[in-house]
């Protein structure tokens, strides 16, 4: 009996938007991020990302400087309420479709995304996915840093984290399916046994001539 994994990408793939740049506009709403060039910054770091050429270091340096100082509770509520009030309206429809159904079939999940832990795991338990994996963040006096803990899941780092994760846990797979929109992915693509490309960015569309790999148009 075969045991499949399904796997996302949840900004873009799960849901049709970037989590973190909805965050950081709401900390601009929230007046948690002051300055004046602070989204026109955002947007200028996630170009990069969208060409595979972000230093992850340089963007939570940035992203994380307005949360130096709060109390890790402080974040995590307001992030409860960014997710209910600006991000779960933005889920497309198939991903709803489709978490319903491997709910049903009881089929596991996760979510694998280089977004930071903290709203990963916010977004994930309100999709139905409580397993998800993010960018652990060091932690230092009841404060979440910009410091990196452990492998980035980012780039190449996804298929390690992936691996990591498998390794802990007591269930064989038999084949892991992998859902994203990104050239970021492309290893975690070649990884896995069956990869679907979401509304896939040009750079990933070029690689989608391969056994196993199919193009999703999702709204």
């Amino acid at each position: 009996m075969s045991t499949p994994l399904y796997v996302f990408d949840m900004d873009e793939t799960l849901i049709n938007a970037d989590c973190a740049m909805i965050w950081n506009e709401f900390l601009v709403e929230k007046g948690i991020a002051a300055d004046a060039g602070f989204i026109a910054e955002d947007q200028r770091l996630m170009g990069l990302y969208a060409n595979g050429k972000l230093d992850m270091e340089d963007y939570l340096n940035f992203s994380m400087a307005p949360l130096a100082d709060m109390p890790k509770a402080d974040v995590d509520a307001l992030v409860a309420e960014c997710v209910e009030s600006h991000i779960l309206a933005q889920q497309f429809n198939q991903s709803k479709t489709l978490i319903a159904q491997l709910q049903r079939d009881n089929i596991d999940m996760v979510i694998i995304s280089a977004s930071v832990t903290f709203l990963v795991q916010a977004v994930g338990r309100r999709l139905g996915i409580p397993v998800a994996l993010g960018i652990d963040l060091v932690e230092s006096n009841n404060c979440y840093t910009s410091q990196i803990s452990g492998v980035p899941s980012y780039r190449e780092g996804k298929v390690t984290r992936l691996n990591q994760w498998l390794t802990a846990q007591e269930k064989d797979y038999s084949e892991v399916h992998f859902f994203t929109d990104s050239i970021n992915d492309l290893a975690l693509c070649e990884h896995a046994d069956f990869a679907y490309l979401v509304n896939p960015c040009p750079r990933l569309r070029a690689h989608a001539n391969q056994p196993n790999w199919t193009i999703l148009s999702w709204d």
